[in-house]
């Protein structure tokens, strides 16, 4: 009898353990690289390498969805970054994409320029890379079903640090438990994802996309999300005020060989 019960109790403890285990591999993991370039060549290089050997040698290793934007031009705005996002369904995905890319021979001979570029004819001036862990309340990244002129759309992307640790948790509780996240998707902000950073250059720090058809309808709906029931109940908490140090705004929009 008393086997049997400790018997019962291993198994709840697995099954237990398992639940939790599934539960934490449903959250994606993504990386943003960010090309800083400092002319048309490289703007040229880097393109060509993205649209015709790294995309296609993602995909065959059944890596989809993958978003590539670029700055939308202003009077104040330098466009010279291009922005990758690669979406991973573990960071052993994310891992052994290096390897898979050094013998991958498609790749080798379609990025041949790039790849093997000289040092005065570099394709880029620098590459920077974040690594992020999808929000619980959004696992999943959800490819923007905009439509449109690629041209005319807008891919919002925020970055929001925290003045320490714990107000950092709290923003991002906000987002989750605190319905920041369903009001986006109740508006109608069409989300790629929310994340956690978990290496980056500025941290504690929480990523986002939301995306619109075009720059009247992305200003509609912020002044319908400021003006909201939600965010005048949410926003007023004491435990949600000073959770942001430092936010940046990058309003971009898609190249015509991303996949969204």
């Amino acid at each position: 009898m008393k086997y049997r019960f400790t018997l019962s109790i291993v198994l709840l403890f697995f099954i237990t353990c398992g639940s939790f285990t599934s539960f934490a591999q449903e959250q994606e993991y993504y990386q943003l690289k960010t090309y800083t370039i400092k002319n048309d060549t490289q703007e040229n290089m880097v393109d060509h390498y993205l649209k015709n050997a790294y995309l296609p040698a993602l995909k065959r290793m059944g890596i989809n969805n993958i978003g590539v934007f670029k700055v939308i031009p202003g009077k104040f705005t330098i466009s010279n970054k291009i922005y990758v996002l690669i979406p991973f369904q573990s960071l052993a995905e994310f891992n052994k994409l290096e390897a898979m890319l050094a013998v991958d021979k498609t790749h080798l001979s379609a990025g041949d320029e790039y790849i093997n570029a000289a040092h005065d004819n570099k394709p880029y001036e620098r590459i920077s890379s974040v690594l992020l862990r999808a929000f619980s309340d959004m696992p999943k990244m959800k490819p923007s079903t905009v439509d449109g002129p690629r041209a005319n759309r807008v891919y919002e992307l925020r970055s929001y640090e925290g003045p320490t640790e714990a107000m950092y948790r709290r923003k991002v509780d906000m987002f989750n438990e605190g319905g920041e996240v369903k009001l986006f998707e109740n508006l109608g902000f069409n989300a790629v994802f929310y994340a956690d950073v978990i290496s980056g250059d500025k941290m504690p720090n929480l990523m986002y996309m939301t995306t619109f058809n075009n720059m009247k309808e992305r200003d509609a709906l912020w002044k319908d999300f400021g003006s909201s029931d939600k965010w005048k109940e949410i926003s007023v908490l004491d435990k949600y005020q000073n959770t942001v140090s430092y936010a940046d705004i990058h309003l971009l929009y898609p190249t015509e060989y991303s996949d969204y």
